[in-house]
């Protein structure tokens, strides 16, 4: 047996695990990185590699900042005042945050985002007495839909370009502002979907979620007399978000520079900091890159996209091909890095747009947007897996309301980028 068929057995194994839920999707995740060293898929020095990962560490650095940000009310302050201009409605909370997130996540990182707020949403919340699960997985989806806008808004989309110019068409480059064409389109289209359709498919776990949102603000709330403290953890906080947009320091060592200034500043201690890291979220994660890399190396992204291709038979329609790549990098997309399944697509793309004469902006724009659709999993990008503690969601949770959104920003691409961009131009 080939290892990229091993790698993909593994690989419907793990998404049975994690759709059942038999095992607790950290052990799963952990699990799966441990057998793809069994299987002779990755060297032993990689199977607990994930945990030094940068997204890693800008997980747990984040949560500490958060945290502080509960501690010392400051949270508590925004939440309020966000409460104060939206009102206690669930979909005029739905949608005031999921427009903050997307446009936030067109200029900074979509992970560091979601990260900030996270705490923010979780105090609002609480103040309108409804569940964080009915409000942050449309803030982590807003977040992957805002990122799509511009050209720095997911440093993969870069990866476009950099196929472009491999490929000796430099000229067909994508400008900084020419993702907006389509990531506008479906970052609205998205949001109208989940105020209509997918706030009626998320859980609700308002009992469990309130009684532990009032202890983390009844604990705040002690402490939120010393006002010192919370100028020092908003200058903190400010001063994260602007290091992570200018993106002089790489995330995740702002977010540990953030994490720790919080502690030594008296914002919370070092107790709380331990306590405020969600180790589901890090273990999920950590365990799913290994797993990634193994796809990578032994060729089962290679063998699904080659199988696809022999699926469109001999001269397909430009149509057919941008919707099959689409589909191809949206299922990929769950389960690899975004960036692995642009980088393994872009190329494809351009070949398969050249057989057939046609121009590969249309293609490539499809396979960059699919690559953003990571919303039926909560491994598939790192906001997902960010929400996934607060919002106590379960991973059938994302299939259930991100399925949608998938077909959604397909059917949406599907009629806008060869508006945009023809297939062939000046005909």
């Amino acid at each position: 047996m080939s290892p990229a068929v091993k790698c993909l057995l593994l690989l419907l194994v793990v998404a049975i695990l994690f759709i059942t839920e038999i095992i607790p999707l950290a052990v799963t995740a952990m699990g799966a990185s441990v057998a793809c060293w069994i299987l002779g898929l990755i060297p032993e020095k990689q199977i607990f590699l994930g945990l030094a990962d940068s997204t890693v560490v800008l997980f747990a650095g984040m949560f500490v900042v958060g945290a502080a940000m509960f501690h010392t009310g400051v949270a508590q302050k925004i939440g309020a005042k966000v409460v104060r201009v939206c009102g206690t409605s669930e979909n005029r909370l739905m949608l005031g945050l999921m427009l903050v997130a997307a446009v936030m996540s067109a200029f900074l990182s979509n992970t560091g985002t979601t990260a900030c707020l996270i705490p923010v949403v979780m105090s609002i919340c609480a103040t309108a007495k409804i569940s964080p699960s009915r409000q942050l997985m449309p803030l982590a989806f807003a977040a992957a839909l805002g990122g799509t806008c511009t050209l720095i808004g997911t440093p993969p989309n870069m990866l476009a370009n950099v196929a472009l110019k491999a490929a000796g068409m430099p000229e067909l480059q994508f400008g900084f502002f020419e993702y907006a064409y389509i990531g506008i389109p479906i970052t609205v289209a998205g949001i109208l979907y989940m105020m209509l359709i997918g706030k009626h498919l998320l859980p609700n776990n308002l009992a469990t979620d309130v009684d532990e949102l009032e202890f983390a603000e009844d604990d705040a709330a002690a402490i939120s007399h010393k006002a010192s403290r919370q100028i020092i953890c908003g200058i903190i906080l400010v001063g994260v978000i602007v290091c992570m947009g200018l993106d002089v320091v790489p995330l995740h060592i702002v977010s540990v520079i953030g994490a720790l200034l919080c502690v030594l500043t008296g914002c919370l201690t070092e107790k709380q900091a331990y306590d405020s890291i969600d180790w589901i979220t890090i273990f999920l994660f950590a365990g799913m890159i290994p797993v990634a890399e193994a796809m990578n190396t032994s060729g089962a992204g290679k063998l699904l996209a080659a199988e696809t291709i022999k699926f469109m038979g001999g001269s397909p329609s430009p149509y057919l091909v941008t919707a099959v790549l689409f589909i191809l990098a949206a299922v990929l997309t769950q389960f690899m890095s975004n960036t692995a399944s642009k980088a393994l697509l872009c190329p494809v793309g351009i070949a398969l747009a050249q057989q057939l004469g046609a121009s590969p902006r249309a293609v490539l724009m499809a396979i960059l947007i699919a690559s953003s659709c990571a919303f039926a999993s909560p491994v598939g990008t790192p906001p997902n897996t960010l929400v996934l503690g607060p919002g106590h969601y379960r991973f059938l949770d994302y299939i259930k309301c991100g399925f949608g959104l998938i077909v959604v920003c397909l059917i949406v691409s599907i009629i806008v980028i060869p508006i945009v961009w023809p297939f062939f131009p000046g005909k």
